[in-house]
């Protein structure tokens, strides 16, 4: 696995989010939940190497903060929320701000969302127990798979690319996040 570091070089991350530099930390928004540090989001962002044609799936909408960031490099983004109060708030913060490339759905029992994959990069901001299967299935051919990996407590933010021969995979830093939810994932109840 290929070690990159944590530093950020893409002048359109970076002035994405200036206005935010100086409040490096997690934020909390509704329902008890958390939004990352900007720092966090830019890393995992940058490592999608988005191009402007790109359509994007967002696992973890939040609040619709990742999405807005992600609009602004692809052609289109889909974001899932498993918390009714967070999508329907993201759908109204992101309308009024006229964020229009952008679509926030409620989550399913499966991760990801069939109905509109292929994408060409996946965003996870929700920690999963290992890499799952059903979301390299949703990447098209050199498309780019974003998530962080590891037990409840830690994990390692990773980048897989999907080629005609399989995956790479690449570990691009330490991080902790809340855990994803769901079959391929960790279970509803907190076990395991």
């Amino acid at each position: 696995m290929e070690q990159l570091s944590g530093e950020i070089s893409d002048g359109r991350i970076l002035d994405a989010m200036a206005h935010l530099a100086y409040d490096d930390i997690a934020l909390p928004i509704a329902a008890g939940q958390t939004i990352s540090q900007p720092t966090m989001v830019a890393i995992m962002v940058e490592a999608l190497e988005l191009r402007r044609s790109d359509r994007v799936l967002e696992i973890g909408a939040g609040s619709g903060y990742q999405a807005a960031i992600l609009s602004l490099l692809a052609r289109e983004v889909i974001g899932v929320e498993r918390i009714p109060e967070l999508r329907d708030s993201a759908r109204r913060t992101l309308k009024r701000l006229g964020y229009d490339n952008v679509r926030v759905e409620l989550a399913g029992d499966a991760l990801g969302r069939l109905e509109d994959a292929p994408y060409n990069a996946i965003i996870v901001a929700a920690a999963a127990p290992r890499i799952p299967l059903g979301l390299l299935d949703q990447l098209e051919t050199g498309g780019r798979l974003v998530i962080p990996v590891g037990d409840r407590s830690e994990q390692t933010l990773m980048k897989i690319t999907k080629s005609g021969e399989g995956f790479s995979t690449r570990s691009l830093t330490g991080c902790r996040f809340v855990p994803l939810i769901g079959k391929g994932a960790w279970p509803e109840d907190g076990e395991g």
